[in-house]
């Protein structure tokens, strides 16, 4: 055996945290139990990848740098081929993306193109953690790789209630109130708008204009999560997104094309508009000291990887509800067949509850019994379905008595095996809990 040079308690705390062991383990799980109908894995439909795509987009790209912005053949291959710009060589078609898709107009130099949306989430909170006494707020339950990411940077995360408005705003202003009468600051307050991962909910209209008049009035930034806000279900229509309605640079936007273009591109960006003022007493967007990080962090951005989301987004003039018309109505139609399916299995009024979201890829189950790691093993083990336990996305360390299923890398078949799978767990467990099914 080799000798042990170094303990947990050698390094930083967070790699021994609750919230990157959650990371791993949810993405690791399937692994274990290959023949488990899997419900957990909130990954694009696969169904739709074309390995040929890549090249194509590619080619597009490099004949957009050569006659669209006229670079020579020597600097198209420096761009694709070389280090690249920090901030990236796709904003101006980002910035594009945006206008056509979301009605938003932003300044391409205040994009930050970056490896993946969690690299963006961790750049801006970087950025906002400046002293012991930063706090970040976030709607609970909360998407771990932003509670993680917190950890890193040394960020307090402290819970917002969120509820079937997405967010409940009395519980948000007296978080702030609580957080200042304890001498700390509040940075800003994490959302999801649309369709949030793990609850599925969304915020209506009115809701969104009165959270951003809240975080007018506080002070308070809010960092807009948006990967799920182009897959509405069937009949729903979308509602603008946080930063589509700010008119106060209220609003951090996080975006990705893991779920739009290609998972393995590991493309996403950060909208940062915000001014910042310097020491040398020159003023510039949030994202140029975003971009400050970034280059020591990951450099920047692979090229290659930008150049075939670029080429994505020109061969669809920029529209990303257009290129993925297939996936929303895929999407629509398992949410919907996941639903239908939870009634048929589950009489209304009894033990077992389940939310009907208007959209994304998560449906939330509750339960009378405790659901943790130690049930989901012997779920895949015994009864061959993989679903999440929803203790991941709380950072309390309480017991749960609710499951995440997703809707998003199954067909409906699969659905209707997973779900009779999950029946059988569910009332087995009832009988042991004493629970009428």
């Amino acid at each position: 055996m080799e000798p042990v040079e170094l303990t947990v308690a050698d390094l930083h705390p967070s790699v021994d945290d609750p919230a990157l062991n959650s990371m791993n383990f949810l993405n690791e799980v399937a692994q274990h139990y290959p023949e488990a109908v899997s419900l957990a894995a909130g990954r694009p439909y696969e169904e739709f990848f074309d390995s040929a795509a890549p090249a194509r987009h590619l080619d597009t790209f490099r004949r957009h740098l050569a006659d669209d912005l006229g670079l020579s053949p020597a600097q198209v291959d420096r761009t694709l081929l070389q280090y690249g710009r920090t901030k990236g060589i796709v904003h101006h078609l980002i910035a594009r993306n945006l206008a056509v898709d979301e009605q938003l107009t932003v300044d391409p130099e205040t994009i930050v193109v970056t490896v993946g949306c969690q690299e963006a989430m961790f750049l801006v909170l970087r950025a906002l953690r400046a002293g012991p006494r930063d706090v970040l707020l976030a709607v609970a339950p909360t998407y771990v790789g932003l509670t993680g990411a917190a950890r890193l940077v040394d960020l307090p995360v402290r819970p917002v209630a969120g509820g079937p408005d997405g967010v409940d705003l009395a519980d948000l202003r007296a978080q702030v109130c609580r957080v200042r009468a304890e001498g700390l600051r509040p940075r800003g307050c994490y959302v999801m708008p649309d369709f949030a991962n793990p609850s599925g909910v969304s915020m209506g209209l009115d809701q969104r204009r009165r959270l951003l008049d809240l975080a007018a009035e506080e002070e308070l930034l809010l960092i807009e999560d948006n990967p799920y806000g182009l897959f509405p279900a069937a009949g729903t229509e979308r509602v603008p997104t946080l930063k589509a309605l700010d008119t106060r640079r209220r609003v951090v936007y996080l975006g990705s094309f893991a779920k739009t273009v290609l998972p393995g591109a590991r493309v996403g960006y950060v909208v940062a508009d915000q001014r910042v003022a310097g020491s040398d007493g020159t003023v510039g967007p949030l994202a140029d000291q975003l971009a400050k990080i970034k280059s020591m962090v990951t450099v920047n951005t692979s090229p290659i990887a930008q150049a075939v989301i670029g080429g994505a987004l020109l061969a669809h003039d920029c529209s990303l509800v257009a290129a993925t018309a297939r996936e929303r109505a895929a999407y629509a139609r398992n949410l919907r067949h996941m639903v239908d399916g939870l009634a048929a299995r589950f009489p209304a009024g009894g033990p077992v509850r389940w939310n009907v979201p208007a959209g994304g890829f998560f449906v939330v189950v509750t339960v009378p019994f405790a659901v943790d790691d130690a049930l989901l093993h012997r779920s895949a083990r015994s009864y061959g379905v993989l679903w999440t336990p929803m203790a991941h996305f709380y950072d309390d360390g309480a017991r749960v008595r609710a499951l995440r299923l997703s809707v998003s890398a199954v067909t409906p078949a699969q659905i209707e095996l997973g779900l009779d799978r999950l029946a059988a767990l569910v009332s087995d467990e009832l009988a042991a809990v004493g629970s009428p099914a």
